[in-house]
Protein backbone atom coordinates (compact mmCIF):
# COMPACT_ATOMS: atom_id res chain seq x y z
CA UNK A 1 0.00 0.00 0.00
CA UNK A 2 0.87 3.57 -0.43
CA UNK A 3 1.51 6.11 2.13
CA UNK A 4 -2.41 7.43 1.56
CA UNK A 5 -4.49 6.95 4.53
CA UNK A 6 -7.80 4.96 3.68
CA UNK A 7 -10.83 6.26 5.58
CA UNK A 8 -14.47 4.69 6.29
CA UNK A 9 -15.62 7.99 5.20
CA UNK A 10 -13.88 10.81 3.47
CA UNK A 11 -14.70 13.90 4.03
CA UNK A 12 -15.83 13.97 0.03
CA UNK A 13 -18.24 11.10 0.74
CA UNK A 14 -19.80 13.63 3.35
CA UNK A 15 -19.55 17.13 1.38
CA UNK A 16 -21.06 14.29 -1.69
CA UNK A 17 -24.01 13.30 0.94
CA UNK A 18 -24.74 17.17 2.31
CA UNK A 19 -25.40 18.46 -1.04
CA UNK A 20 -28.19 16.37 -2.20
CA UNK A 21 -30.52 17.90 1.06
CA UNK A 22 -29.30 21.99 -0.08
CA UNK A 23 -26.09 21.89 1.71
CA UNK A 24 -23.31 22.96 -0.13
CA UNK A 25 -20.22 23.01 1.90
CA UNK A 26 -16.05 22.93 1.25
CA UNK A 27 -13.89 20.34 2.59
CA UNK A 28 -12.10 22.48 4.91
CA UNK A 29 -15.43 23.87 6.32
CA UNK A 30 -16.57 20.31 7.15
CA UNK A 31 -12.94 19.59 8.66
CA UNK A 32 -13.73 22.78 11.05
CA UNK A 33 -16.95 21.83 12.09
CA UNK A 34 -16.31 17.93 13.05
CA UNK A 35 -12.76 19.09 14.83
CA UNK A 36 -15.32 21.78 16.85
CA UNK A 37 -17.59 18.73 17.85
CA UNK A 38 -14.16 17.06 18.81
CA UNK A 39 -14.40 14.77 16.11
CA UNK A 40 -10.80 13.99 14.82
CA UNK A 41 -8.95 11.07 13.43
CA UNK A 42 -7.93 8.33 15.91
CA UNK A 43 -6.65 4.91 16.10
CA UNK A 44 -7.38 1.91 18.02
CA UNK A 45 -6.69 2.43 21.60
CA UNK A 46 -5.78 -0.93 23.44
CA UNK A 47 -7.32 -0.14 27.22
CA UNK A 48 -9.50 -2.85 27.67
CA UNK A 49 -8.13 -5.90 29.79
CA UNK A 50 -10.29 -8.19 28.66
CA UNK A 51 -11.26 -10.99 30.99
CA UNK A 52 -9.01 -10.74 34.16
CA UNK A 53 -7.01 -14.08 35.88
CA UNK A 54 -9.20 -13.65 39.33
CA UNK A 55 -6.15 -14.94 41.18
CA UNK A 56 -3.54 -12.37 39.38
CA UNK A 57 -3.15 -9.84 42.53
CA UNK A 58 -2.28 -12.79 44.49
CA UNK A 59 0.40 -14.71 42.39
CA UNK A 60 2.22 -11.46 41.96
CA UNK A 61 2.33 -11.09 45.52
CA UNK A 62 3.77 -14.24 46.13
CA UNK A 63 6.20 -14.33 43.03
CA UNK A 64 7.74 -11.06 44.99
CA UNK A 65 7.56 -12.53 48.46
CA UNK A 66 9.55 -15.56 46.75
CA UNK A 67 12.14 -13.76 44.84
CA UNK A 68 12.76 -11.28 47.97
CA UNK A 69 13.26 -14.13 49.92
CA UNK A 70 15.91 -16.03 47.35
CA UNK A 71 17.66 -12.62 46.99
CA UNK A 72 18.23 -12.17 50.67
CA UNK A 73 19.72 -15.37 51.36
CA UNK A 74 22.13 -15.13 48.52
CA UNK A 75 21.00 -17.69 46.15
CA UNK A 76 20.75 -17.40 42.51
CA UNK A 77 17.31 -15.63 41.07
CA UNK A 78 16.45 -15.97 37.51
CA UNK A 79 14.41 -14.52 34.94
CA UNK A 80 14.07 -16.68 31.47
CA UNK A 81 11.74 -16.50 28.55
CA UNK A 82 12.23 -16.63 24.99
CA UNK A 83 12.70 -13.81 22.70
CA UNK A 84 10.66 -13.47 19.21
CA UNK A 85 12.01 -15.55 16.99
CA UNK A 86 14.50 -13.82 14.07
CA UNK A 87 14.78 -14.87 10.30
CA UNK A 88 18.36 -14.85 9.71
CA UNK A 89 19.36 -13.41 6.04
CA UNK A 90 19.45 -10.15 3.89
CA UNK A 91 16.30 -8.88 5.71
CA UNK A 92 15.15 -5.09 6.87
CA UNK A 93 15.51 -4.97 10.51
CA UNK A 94 13.06 -2.33 12.04
CA UNK A 95 14.79 0.66 13.65
CA UNK A 96 17.22 3.52 12.28
CA UNK A 97 20.71 3.32 12.32
CA UNK A 98 23.71 6.69 11.70
CA UNK A 99 24.88 6.08 7.89
CA UNK A 100 25.32 8.12 4.96
CA UNK A 101 23.35 5.86 2.66
CA UNK A 102 20.44 3.22 3.77
CA UNK A 103 21.70 -0.74 4.15
CA UNK A 104 20.09 -2.85 0.50
CA UNK A 105 17.48 -5.63 2.31
CA UNK A 106 15.65 -7.99 0.44
CA UNK A 107 12.11 -7.13 -0.86
CA UNK A 108 10.50 -9.69 0.86
CA UNK A 109 11.15 -11.84 4.23
CA UNK A 110 10.58 -15.08 2.61
CA UNK A 111 11.71 -17.70 4.84
CA UNK A 112 12.73 -20.25 2.19
CA UNK A 113 15.12 -17.28 1.48
CA UNK A 114 16.36 -17.40 5.02
CA UNK A 115 19.76 -19.30 6.46
CA UNK A 116 17.40 -20.13 9.59
CA UNK A 117 15.32 -19.19 12.13
CA UNK A 118 17.13 -18.02 15.28
CA UNK A 119 15.42 -19.07 18.62
CA UNK A 120 16.99 -16.57 21.47
CA UNK A 121 16.19 -18.09 24.65
CA UNK A 122 17.31 -15.48 27.80
CA UNK A 123 18.27 -15.51 30.81
CA UNK A 124 18.56 -12.77 33.24
CA UNK A 125 20.78 -12.67 36.43
CA UNK A 126 18.21 -10.87 38.85
CA UNK A 127 21.31 -10.40 41.43
CA UNK A 128 24.18 -9.67 39.05
CA UNK A 129 22.09 -7.55 36.34
CA UNK A 130 23.77 -9.89 33.72
CA UNK A 131 21.89 -11.37 30.83
CA UNK A 132 22.75 -14.59 28.56
CA UNK A 133 21.16 -15.71 25.58
CA UNK A 134 21.79 -18.90 24.03
CA UNK A 135 20.59 -18.77 20.47
CA UNK A 136 18.97 -21.94 18.86
CA UNK A 137 19.02 -23.05 15.14
CA UNK A 138 16.17 -25.90 16.31
CA UNK A 139 12.70 -25.94 18.06
CA UNK A 140 11.68 -23.68 21.03
CA UNK A 141 11.08 -26.68 23.23
CA UNK A 142 10.62 -27.19 26.89
CA UNK A 143 13.95 -29.47 26.57
CA UNK A 144 15.96 -26.61 24.76
CA UNK A 145 14.54 -24.22 27.54
CA UNK A 146 16.28 -26.96 30.15
CA UNK A 147 19.28 -27.37 28.45
CA UNK A 148 20.19 -23.41 28.59
CA UNK A 149 19.61 -23.33 32.24
CA UNK A 150 21.70 -26.38 33.15
CA UNK A 151 24.54 -24.93 30.99
CA UNK A 152 23.86 -21.78 33.09
CA UNK A 153 24.37 -23.25 36.35
CA UNK A 154 27.27 -24.67 35.34
CA UNK A 155 29.01 -21.91 33.68
CA UNK A 156 27.63 -18.98 35.24
CA UNK A 157 25.89 -20.10 38.16
CA UNK A 158 29.21 -21.63 39.61
CA UNK A 159 31.06 -18.57 38.66
CA UNK A 160 28.86 -16.04 41.09
CA UNK A 161 27.52 -18.62 43.39
CA UNK A 162 29.54 -20.86 45.89
CA UNK A 163 27.58 -23.68 46.01
CA UNK A 164 24.11 -22.38 45.92
CA UNK A 165 21.65 -25.01 47.17
CA UNK A 166 18.40 -23.29 45.84
CA UNK A 167 17.50 -21.81 42.79
CA UNK A 168 14.29 -19.30 41.91
CA UNK A 169 12.95 -18.94 38.56
CA UNK A 170 10.57 -16.50 37.10
CA UNK A 171 8.97 -17.87 33.63
CA UNK A 172 5.81 -17.03 31.48
CA UNK A 173 2.55 -19.14 31.58
CA UNK A 174 3.43 -20.30 27.99
CA UNK A 175 5.66 -21.51 25.41
CA UNK A 176 8.62 -23.91 25.84
CA UNK A 177 8.48 -23.18 29.85
CA UNK A 178 4.84 -23.37 30.26
CA UNK A 179 3.09 -23.58 33.58
CA UNK A 180 1.52 -26.93 32.09
CA UNK A 181 4.13 -28.52 30.22
CA UNK A 182 5.03 -31.95 32.12
CA UNK A 183 8.40 -31.91 29.79
CA UNK A 184 9.52 -28.71 31.26
CA UNK A 185 8.89 -30.62 34.84
CA UNK A 186 10.77 -33.41 34.16
CA UNK A 187 13.86 -31.77 32.97
CA UNK A 188 14.31 -29.45 35.66
CA UNK A 189 13.94 -32.70 37.69
CA UNK A 190 16.78 -34.81 35.97
CA UNK A 191 19.13 -31.56 34.39
CA UNK A 192 19.06 -29.33 37.07
CA UNK A 193 17.64 -30.44 40.40
CA UNK A 194 19.21 -33.83 40.43
CA UNK A 195 22.41 -32.87 38.58
CA UNK A 196 23.21 -29.80 40.47
CA UNK A 197 21.72 -30.99 44.16
CA UNK A 198 19.24 -27.94 43.67
CA UNK A 199 15.92 -26.90 45.19
CA UNK A 200 13.96 -25.33 42.50
CA UNK A 201 11.19 -23.17 43.12
CA UNK A 202 9.59 -21.91 39.81
CA UNK A 203 6.68 -19.13 39.84
CA UNK A 204 4.77 -18.40 36.44
CA UNK A 205 3.60 -15.11 35.52
CA UNK A 206 -0.60 -15.15 34.63
CA UNK A 207 -1.53 -14.82 31.28
CA UNK A 208 -1.51 -11.94 29.45
CA UNK A 209 1.39 -10.12 32.37
CA UNK A 210 4.80 -11.21 30.77
CA UNK A 211 5.64 -7.82 30.36
CA UNK A 212 6.02 -7.56 33.92
CA UNK A 213 9.18 -10.89 33.15
CA UNK A 214 12.35 -8.41 34.23
CA UNK A 215 13.87 -10.60 31.00
CA UNK A 216 11.84 -8.78 28.41
CA UNK A 217 12.33 -5.04 30.49
CA UNK A 218 15.75 -5.41 31.36
CA UNK A 219 17.28 -7.57 28.83
CA UNK A 220 15.56 -8.29 25.71
CA UNK A 221 14.59 -4.69 25.10
CA UNK A 222 18.13 -3.57 25.46
CA UNK A 223 19.10 -5.83 22.85
CA UNK A 224 16.72 -5.06 20.83
CA UNK A 225 17.84 -1.10 20.70
CA UNK A 226 21.68 -2.58 20.07
CA UNK A 227 20.53 -4.47 16.74
CA UNK A 228 17.91 -1.76 15.72
CA UNK A 229 18.35 -1.11 11.82
CA UNK A 230 20.81 -3.48 11.72
CA UNK A 231 19.74 -6.67 9.46
CA UNK A 232 20.64 -9.94 11.02
CA UNK A 233 22.75 -11.86 7.79
CA UNK A 234 24.10 -14.49 10.16
CA UNK A 235 24.05 -16.35 13.51
CA UNK A 236 27.40 -14.91 14.32
CA UNK A 237 26.33 -11.43 13.42
CA UNK A 238 23.34 -11.66 15.50
CA UNK A 239 25.44 -13.01 18.25
CA UNK A 240 28.25 -10.26 18.08
CA UNK A 241 25.27 -7.95 18.49
CA UNK A 242 23.95 -9.60 21.55
CA UNK A 243 27.30 -9.67 23.36
CA UNK A 244 27.78 -6.19 22.72
CA UNK A 245 24.70 -4.89 24.57
CA UNK A 246 25.47 -3.30 27.46
CA UNK A 247 23.62 -0.33 29.45
CA UNK A 248 25.23 2.51 31.78
CA UNK A 249 23.50 0.78 34.65
CA UNK A 250 25.94 -2.03 34.40
CA UNK A 251 24.30 -4.74 32.09
CA UNK A 252 26.43 -6.96 30.84
CA UNK A 253 25.54 -9.76 28.39
CA UNK A 254 27.10 -13.55 27.01
CA UNK A 255 25.73 -14.86 24.17
CA UNK A 256 25.87 -18.86 22.77
CA UNK A 257 25.12 -20.92 19.35
CA UNK A 258 23.06 -23.55 20.45
CA UNK A 259 23.29 -25.89 17.06
CA UNK A 260 21.79 -29.37 18.61
CA UNK A 261 18.47 -30.32 17.21
CA UNK A 262 15.38 -30.38 19.30
CA UNK A 263 12.47 -32.95 18.84
CA UNK A 264 8.85 -31.80 19.36
CA UNK A 265 5.93 -33.60 20.67
CA UNK A 266 7.83 -35.29 23.21
CA UNK A 267 5.46 -36.61 26.35
CA UNK A 268 5.83 -37.61 30.01
CA UNK A 269 3.37 -40.38 31.46
CA UNK A 270 1.63 -40.60 34.72
CA UNK A 271 4.31 -42.55 35.86
CA UNK A 272 6.96 -40.49 35.43
CA UNK A 273 5.35 -37.48 36.77
CA UNK A 274 4.40 -39.04 39.54
CA UNK A 275 8.46 -39.94 39.98
CA UNK A 276 9.12 -36.24 39.94
CA UNK A 277 9.94 -34.73 43.60
CA UNK A 278 7.58 -31.97 42.81
CA UNK A 279 5.45 -30.12 45.19
CA UNK A 280 3.33 -27.46 44.70
CA UNK A 281 2.40 -24.27 46.43
CA UNK A 282 -0.51 -23.70 48.42
CA UNK A 283 -0.43 -20.07 47.13
CA UNK A 284 -1.77 -20.79 43.28
CA UNK A 285 -0.67 -23.95 42.68
CA UNK A 286 -1.08 -24.15 38.98
CA UNK A 287 2.01 -21.74 38.90
CA UNK A 288 3.97 -22.30 41.98
CA UNK A 289 5.78 -25.56 42.41
CA UNK A 290 9.24 -26.49 44.02
CA UNK A 291 11.25 -29.57 42.95
CA UNK A 292 13.65 -30.88 45.54
CA UNK A 293 16.54 -32.66 44.40
CA UNK A 294 16.37 -36.77 44.72
CA UNK A 295 19.86 -37.03 46.13
CA UNK A 296 20.88 -35.64 49.42
CA UNK A 297 23.32 -32.72 49.88
CA UNK A 298 25.96 -35.13 50.75
CA UNK A 299 26.04 -36.75 47.35
CA UNK A 300 27.26 -33.89 45.53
Amino acid sequence: MSEQKWLNCRLIDLAEQLEPNGHAVSLPVISRILRAQNYNLRVNVKQVAGKQVPERDQQFRHLREQRTEHLQAGEPSISVDTKKKELIGNFKNAGRIWCKSPQKVDVHDFPSDALGRAVPYGIYDLRHNCGTVYIGTSGDTPAFAVDNIAHWCQGEMSERYPRPSRLFIEADSGGSNSARSRVWKQHLQLKVADAFGLTITVCHYPTGTSKWNPVEHRLFSEISKTWAGCPLRSFDLMQQYISETKTETGLSVRAHLVTQEYKTGLAVSDDEMDALNLQRHETCPQWNYTIHPRLSRSDF
